[in-house]
């Protein structure tokens, strides 16, 4: 709320939240559309610039305002956009909620879900001259933090159905970016015979800021979706710091590096599918892809969900692990150190002062020995683990933990909660996780190491 003498300055000119005005400060003016304050009676006015970033201004003693002739908005709107009938590549729109996704509440300042699909577009009216948007829904509105595992179900019924549509030759997923790359890996694994591309797409930054990121990486997404030869899932995010392209990351490959950056998805242990421009050309990257094809899409949405993701650290006691055990958890994947190594106090001649009771090895034969299947991957993300190496990586694969190769830790929860899910014994489960599926598996690292 603003202070008594503002209020009477904005009700002298006749204007309020949403219009446009211009303040004269005794140093210089500005123009903008005038936001709530976030304050209780303040004397500083909040302004929506035209570049789309907010300022602050005191009204000061010898300040002026003047309301200007421009069609009052309502701060944070985003028209409801529903694109007209093309000949464009047609394309159906799976809204999830995130930041691409969000209104801003100038009263507070904070910013939650609330877009429907419509407005989602509304930010991107360029859709318009690339696609054709066949279907549009929002199954579920959510920040990506709450993602539970009957929204992935959900979501793999609902892409299957969009994708099994003759006229749709892909589908764009939005999504917050948080777990975005779970939700990639969970499609890659639960959409089966997949032959069109899925572009699970996010944005950093919210719509009203400058900087929003969501709409050049939408309009690529819509690209990848539309006219690629991929018939794969992919994260399809900003490649660089500015808005010049996209890359479209593999969905088993894929991980998010960074809070806030705009090209924060990198893709691990593989090359990106393509670099996708703003104005539609595609660059393929990868050779090493399932290409487009009209197969028909089912779901295999079966998931564990006593699967656990434990991250080592120095002193960790095992009592973690057996904690699992006692809880009924079926499988856990272990983020282990470098090539896969975990306390065990036999990495050298000497023991020292290491304390035995801190080794995981007697844990992981506990655990095994109660049908759980213990993965192995590394917290150092490039590269592969490995059951060889030293002499205490063989004993923790003496002791029936499964190594994973290559896989990313995330990659390896999804996928353990899935063969779980699907398998009939921690045998069976052991072997369709160390199976390829969706290229989570590359076994030509050498030009990556």
């Amino acid at each position: 709320m603003y202070s008594r003498v503002v209020l009477e300055a904005l009700k002298k000119i006749g204007a309020e939240e949403g219009d446009s005005i211009r303040l004269f400060s005794p140093s210089r003016s500005y123009e903008g559309v005038l936001l709530p304050s976030p304050q209780e009676d303040s004397s500083v006015l909040v302004l929506k610039l035209k570049n789309g970033y907010n300022v602050g201004v005191s009204f000061e003693a010898g300040s002026s305002l003047e309301k200007l002739p421009v069609e009052k908005k309502r701060p944070g709107a985003i028209p409801k956009v529903v694109l007209p009938p093309s000949r464009n590549p047609g394309i159906s729109i799976l809204a999830c909620g995130g930041t691409i996704g969000t209104h801003v509440d100038y009263a507070t300042g904070g910013v939650f879900m609330s877009r429907a699909p419509e407005e989602v577009l509304g930010t991107t009216p360029e859709l318009g001259a690339a696609v054709r948007i066949e279907e549009m829904a929002s199954p579920f509105t959510l920040a990506s933090e709450d993602m539970q595992p009957w929204h992935w179900r959900t979501l793999a019924e609902e892409a299957a159905r969009l994708l099994n549509r003759s006229e749709t030759r892909g589908i764009v997923v939005t999504h917050g970016t948080d777990t975005l790359h779970f939700t990639a890996s969970v499609l890659s694994f639960m959409l089966q015979g997949l032959g069109k591309p899925v572009a699970v797409v996010g944005a950093q930054r919210s719509p009203d800021r400058g900087s929003f990121d969501g709409r050049m990486n939408l309009l690529c997404a819509a690209y990848y979706a539309g006219y690629s030869d991929f018939g794969e899932v992919a994260a399809v995010m900003h490649g660089s710091a500015s808005d010049d392209f996209c890359y479209a990351h593999r969905g088993t490959k894929v991980r998010k590096m960074h809070t806030s950056a705009r090209a924060a998805f990198q893709s691990v242990n593989d090359a990106p599918l393509a670099k996708i421009h703003p104005d539609g050309k595609i660059e393929p990257l990868n050779s090493r892809y399932r290409k487009r094809s009209d197969s028909q899409v089912t779901v295999d949405a079966r998931f564990e969900e006593k699967t656990a993701l434990l991250k080592l650290f120095p002193n960790a006691s095992p009592e973690l692990l057996d904690f699992l055990v006692q809880k009924g958890y079926r499988g856990v994947v272990l983020e282990a150190f470098a090539l896969g190594h975990v306390p065990t106090g036999k990495s050298g001649t000497q023991m020292g002062h290491f304390d035995e009771s801190r080794s995981w090895i007697p844990a992981v034969k506990r655990a095994v020995g109660a049908g759980m299947v213990v993965a192995v991957t590394s917290q150092s993300l490039y590269g592969r683990v490995s059951p060889t190496v030293y002499r205490n990586l063989r004993l923790l694969s003496g002791a029936g933990a499964t190594f994973c190769r290559d896989l990313l830790p995330e990659t390896a929860y999804v996928k353990l909660a899935c063969a779980l899910g699907r398998a009939n014994g921690p045998a069976a489960a052991r072997a369709l996780l160390l199976e390829n599926w969706a290229f989570e598996y590359n076994d030509r690292l050498s030009a990556l190491e």
